[in-house]
Order: structure tokens, then sequence, then C-alpha cells
């Protein structure tokens, strides 16, 4: 199977799903006539003009809204790509040998996906973020300065172009061999995607691949861009900002951008020198990195030099969004202001104390590791304290549910585990135990996936109608969350727990008992992918579809003195293009609540919502037994008609590593009827055509129908398998009958009646 085609594939297909949706989002939008009557589609067809037009305005604006939205567009391009590396590498490994791809693909995969995120994608969707918003929290007109912003960016694509050169080329090649003599694609067909890992160490780094090259010099036209784009935040924040905003009032995500540009500005130069004197080994001859000059431990020094920064550089902007987002939806003002600000510098200074903890297993002198180690650890002090400020500011609130708050709320776990996992592997003895296993894996991901995407879909949600006008659709945003935050911790987690297990990383093949845990992971990474499409779904469809905005505070933010400039700025906006006139709420509470006037207990919160819970549960399983039974019957038929084995269900019962039974094995299937696809049908009738009813149960067994079609398929052919589809289907229409007519009677979920508040 070719690789490159594959990702290619997988990535156009995205591309394409996401323009089909736009299309069909656009044909189906209507606004009201001038006469206040019947809504009317749009009639503008736009041209050739139109296109150029729109595409001089995006290339040569500097407008530090429009950069910052063309920064947020590059970095979802990249992390879709990223991410198609990351889901390629996780269904390779469920199965333990090297069957899908082969081990130099395996490798090309994990260096490209750890690159690709890490450069491509977090730095630049932080940076579209600041850019859009920071000069509205400070009262800026513009970024300080405006042309220098436009080059920091346009200077990204063609070094992630440079460094995915090989892939493109390689799937050139590949088309043009079809009509070109591949003889005439030599130059094309010697690139490959470097093999190297993401750390790049020499000698791997020092392979002759040509593509290593042009990796490099992405790397380090990246390292420019983004120490530009630092030097321009670093000048707004000091010399831009609304006389009346001096440093003790300074918003805190303005504090976390400014911290976050200082150490970029210390770290990238050290990294483009560290790549530069790599390139020089690779093409000039000289002995950097090689046995008789510097030796290989020079690059691991100067890489981890910038490499720990690194990982503060795009920690900090997700702790400044959760301190600016989380009091918003607990309707208190951020606790520990101060000492937030200082846990941020401290990290900031600290962070270039840390590097050679990474290098523990290199024979290092004992005492400058244990040196390191002591830092290691006191740099969790400042994270711990945001921690705790998190922790207090949403005590005794007034939690609201919302996808933002979901988010929030689950990141803080996240990062909790995540951060005293790193704590372990700041101890030496511990560190030389785990360092080369899933465990190292597993407390990355928990730091980089567990807050930092998480955030940076909050604040999507959170600014949404700011910056389109628009409300997204809120259910599906709190599905959405609650998918991404399951998917998150049954990936990483199980990570871990193949760590402990003292599983190696970075191999393509696995011994065989570690394949349970293997697939677990895999399918918390294919959730954590679904949640990913239907936040681009969320948000492409509802800029077109969604309500629009009929008040510049949606999230009630001045009932507790929370309204903050940039939602000022929007007030401004929508009073001066729709004459929307600023409201004042009904109310305005204070942000912390006095004991007396303390709110309901979080048992008390949770107790009614335990209790709707239980009662779907309840009419679920209840459901899916009677569907299951039902379906039972039919399968039987099918059975004595010779369209369907028995002997699947013992199939089934291997999958889970029980002994191949088929009783067991229906036991197993039983269950599932029961419980995962009752609680699917719950979470997920609402989006499905019809009531939550009958129609809804037909729709969502004939969706799930072709999963069992495929997953019991035993080599049918002719008029057999055209006699299992159909049972398929109607054994499956059956058990949807059942499942959705049993919840009905027994008064479980209904589909919630539309309301204006709803929509809002």
């Amino acid at each position: 199977m070719n690789r490159a085609l594959v990702e290619v594939s997988l990535f156009g297909a995205i591309i394409v799903g996401c323009l089909l949706v736009v299309l069909l989002a656009q044909r189906l939008r209507a606004e009201p006539s001038p006469d206040g009557g019947y809504a009317v589609g749009r009639s503008r067809q736009f041209g050739l003009a139109d296109v150029k037009a729109a595409a001089v305005r995006w290339t040569t604006t500097t407008n530090h809204r429009e950069i910052g939205l063309l920064y947020i567009a590059f970095g979802t391009v990249a992390a879709i790509w990223g991410g198609i590396d990351a889901m390629m590498i996780r269904t390779h490994l469920l199965t333990p040998a090297a069957n899908l791809w082969t081990e130099q693909t395996y490798n090309e995969l994990f260096t490209m996906h750890g690159l690709t995120m890490l450069i491509f994608f977090v730095a630049p969707v932080f940076f579209g973020i600041g850019n859009y918003f920071l000069p509205l929290l400070i009262g800026a007109d513009d970024m300080a300065f405006p042309r220098l912003n436009a080059i920091g960016f346009w200077l990204l694509p063609p070094s992630l172009l440079l460094a995915r050169l090989g892939i493109v080329a390689e799937v050139t090649g590949s088309i043009l061999a079809v009509v070109v003599p591949r003889d005439l694609l030599s130059v094309l067909l010697a690139f490959q995607e470097p093999a190297i890992g993401w750390t790049m160490y020499p000698p791997l780094s020092l392979d002759p691949n040509p593509q290593t090259n042009f990796l490099l010099l992405g790397l380090h036209l990246s390292g420019i861009a983004t120490t530009i784009g630092a030097i321009n935040f670093i000048t707004t924040i000091i010399y831009e900002r609304d006389e009346s905003i001096g440093w003790a009032n300074l918003d805190i995500f303005s504090w976390n951008m400014l911290v976050t540009s200082s150490i970029i500005v210390f770290a990238f130069p050290l990294l483009g020198t560290a790549v530069l004197m790599l390139l020089f080994d690779r093409n000039f001859g000289t002995t950097f990195y090689a046995i008789e000059g510097g030796g290989p431990l020079l690059w691991q020094h100067l890489f981890w030099f910038w490499g720990h920064p690194e990982v503060y550089i795009i920690f900090l902007p997700a702790t400044g969004l959760m301190s600016l987002i989380l009091p918003k939806f607990v309707g208190r003002k951020l606790f520990g202001f101060k000492f937030i600000v200082y846990s941020t510098i401290a990290i900031g200074v600290l962070s270039f104390g840390v590097w050679a903890h990474h290098m523990f297993t290199t024979g290092v002198d004992p005492r400058v590791r244990a040196s390191f180690m002591a830092t290691s650890i006191a740099i969790a002090v400042p994270s711990a304290i945001k921690v705790f400020n998190w922790i207090t500011t949403i005590w005794n609130g007034d939690v609201r549910l919302a996808a933002p708050t979901i988010l929030c709320i689950s990141s803080i776990g996240l990062f909790i585990v995540g951060g005293v996992t790193g704590i372990f592997l700041a101890v030496i003895p511990v560190d030389i135990i785990y360092h080369g296993t899933y465990y190292v894996v597993g407390h990355f991901h928990l730091i980089v996936m567990g807050i930092i995407p998480l955030m940076m879909f909050a604040a999507s949600y959170y600014w949404y109608p700011l910056i389109t006008g628009r409300m997204y659709d809120r259910r599906l945003a709190i599905f959405q969350s609650s998918l991404l935050v399951v998917g998150s911790a049954l990936t990483f987690l199980t990570l871990m727990a193949l760590g402990f297990l003292e599983l190696p990383r970075r191999y393509a093949t696995y011994p065989a008992e570690y394949s349970g845990l293997q697939i677990v992971a895999t399918v918390g990474a294919f959730i954590i992918g679904i949640s990913v499409l239907m936040w681009i779904y969320n948000m492409i469809w509802s800029y077109f579809q969604g309500k629009p905005v009929e008040t510049a505070d949606p999230w009630d933010l001045k009932a507790t003195e929370q309204f903050t400039p940039e939602w000022q700025w929007f007030e401004d906006r929508l009073e001066r293009k729709r004459g929307v006139a600023p409201t004042e709420p009904d109310e305005t509470r204070p942000s912390y609540v006095p004991a007396k006037d303390r709110p309901l207990s979080i048992y008390s919160r949770i107790k009614p919502v335990a209790r709707t819970v239980a009662n779907d549960a309840g009419a679920g399983a209840a459901g899916g037994l009677f569907g299951t039974v039902l379906m039972s019957g039919m399968l039987l038929l099918a059975v004595a008609l010779g369209v369907f084995d028995l002997a699947t269900f013992a199939d089934l019962a291997t999958l889970v590593g029980l002994p191949a039974n088929i009783g067991l094995g229906y036991a197993l299937f039983l269950f599932a009827g029961m419980t995962v696809w009752p609680l699917l049908f719950l979470s997920l009738g609402e989006y499905l055509p019809g009531e939550l009813t009958f129609v809804t149960g037909l729709w969502y067994a004939t969706v799930i129908a072709s999963g069992f079609a495929i997953a019991f398929y035993t080599g049918q052919t002719g008029l057999e398998l055209v006699t299992y589809l159909i049972f398929v289907i109607l054994s499956h229409w059956i058990y949807g009958l059942g499942l959705a007519g049993t919840i009905t009677y027994l008064g479980g979920r209904q589909r919630r009646p539309s309301t204006e508040a709803e929509n809002e």
C-alpha cells in the first residue's frame, strides 16, 4: 500500500468534504427580504473577478484580524495533515506485526507527525488567536509592525512546503509515472519523507536523503517567521497599550503571550543556528556533530535547549486562554491574578534550565544530572500554582454547562495527570527505567493534547460569535467536546499503561501480548479524529446557517462584570453595522458569591443530572435488550437459509481475549446491544432525521448496519451475498424499531423542543 497516496487521498477527502459543506450551506443559506417577508436564497454568483479580488485582498492584507484568521486557517490545515499521520500510525499499531506499513514508512510517519504538529500547528494557531484578539484586549489599533506581521505569516506556507516536500514529490512522481518514463522522474523519486525521528539526532540525520536538507531549511524558515511574530507581540504589548491599561491591569492572556514571545526570542535563534550547523555537516564536510568534532551529544544539548522551552512556548498561551475563559463560565473573576502572572514569568525563566532532563540516559555527569533533576522538579511549582488557582476560581462559582466549560475543566484534570507523571520522569532512576517506553509518549501527549488543543477548541467556541456574528450549534458542541475529552483520556492514559508495562516506544512492531491495549489506544485516537471532524463541520456549517447574534453579550458577561474589551469592541461594531443597541443585564451579581448566598452544592447540581442519565440508560438498556432479542430471531432465520454463520460469534469473543466460543460471543453481542449501541443512539439521536422515536431508530439502525455487515462477513458471493445484506438490513431495522419503541414507551429521552433560548 502506497503510504503517500493514502495520506494525500485522506487529506484531499477532508478538504473536499469541507468544500461540499460550504457549498451546501451557501445553497441553503437564506436572508430576510427587505420587506420582512419570506426568506429568499442568495442569487449572487461569484465570478473570476471576485476570486481575483479576494485573492489580492487576503495576500496583501496587513489587518491584524485578517492575518489572525490566516494563521488559524494555516494551523488548522497543518493539524489535519499531522493528524492524518497520527491516525495512520495508530492504524498500523492495531496489529503487532508491520503488515500495514513498512518499518521505514512507520518511522517517516512519526517523524513528520511530531514536527508538523509542534512547529506548524500549535504556534501558528496561538499566533493567530493573539493577532486577532490581543490588540482588542489592550486597546491597540493594530499590531506594532503590520507589514512585518504579514511577512511573518507568509513565511510559514513555504516553510511547511519545504518541510513536507518529500510527500509532495513522491505523489507527483507517482502520478506522472503513469505517462512519463520513470527515468525522467529520478529527481522527484529521490525525495522521501525523512525517517530520522522528530528530534533529528545525528548520526541518523546525516543520512543521504536529500529531503532532509529541505526539512532543515523549512524548519529554519519557520523559526525566522516565529521570531518575527514574537518581536511584534512584545513591541505591541509594551508600546501600543491604551493609556488606561498598565502592567497591573493587563489581561492574563496578554501576559502569557508576552512571556511566550520572550522565550521565543531567546530559544528560536539557537535552533536556527543548530540547524545551520547540521546543514553544513551534511553538505560541506564540517564536523560539528561528528565523532571527531563536537560529537552527537552537542546536537542534543542545542536541540533540547530549544526543545524544552518550546514545550512552554506552546503551553503558556493555552494557560492564558484557560485563565481568561474559565472565569467567564463559572461566574467568578480569576482567583490569584498576580500569582498566576508571577508563575508565568517563573516558568519562562526556569524553562531554560531543565533541558538536560531529556538526556539522563546519555551518560552525563551525575552531578550535572542532579542539578537538572532539582530544576525539573522546581518548575512544577509555578504550574501547580496555576492549577490551584483555576480550581479555586471554580470553587463556589456558578458553573454553566457549555462546551468551553467542559473543555476547561477537563483540561485541568488531564493536565494534572500529565504534569504529575512528568515529575516522576524528572527523577533520574525513574527516568532511566521509563525513558524509552510509551510512558514518555503518554505523559507528553497528556500535556500537548490534554490542554493545548482543548483550549484552542474552547477559544473557538467562546469567540465564535464575535468572529462570525453567528452562533454555533451548542448541543453538537457539547457532544463534540465530551467526545474529544473521552478520546484523549482513553488514548493517552492507555499509552501510560503501556509505559508502565515497559513497552518500548518508536517501534513499528511489538509483542502480541500488548495488542489489547494498543487496540484501545487506537480506538481512542479515532474518537479524537471523529470529534475534530465534528468541530470542523460545526464551525463551517454555523458560519452560514448559525443564528445571527442579537446581542454583543451572548455569554451574559455583563451580569458578572466580566465584559472584557474585545466584547466591548464587538458591541460597538454591532451598533455601527446592524444598529444593535447595547444591552444591560437584568441584574448585576458579584463575581464572588458570599457564603450566605452560596449556590447549590456540587451534589445538588449533579443529582438531577445523574438521575436523568440513569433513567435514560435504563430505558436504553431495556430497549437494547428487546431489540437484540428481536434481531436474534432474524439472524436465526438467516442461519437456517445458510447466509449467516454462527461461528462469527466465536470470532467476536476472541477480539476481547475470550475463548473462541459461540455462547460467549453471543453474550458479548447481547451486552453491546444493551449498552454501547443504545448509549450512542441516545447521544446521537438528536442529530438524526425525525423525532427520537421510530424514524430516528430506523436511520440509526441503517447506519450501524454497515459495520455489522463488514464485521460478520464470511466470504458470501452472488445471491448469498445479496441475501446476507438484505437480512443484515432487516435485522437492524427490527433492532432499531425495538430500541426506539421501548425507549419511547418507557419515557426515555425525547428530542428537546427547539426554543429561542437554545438557538441564541
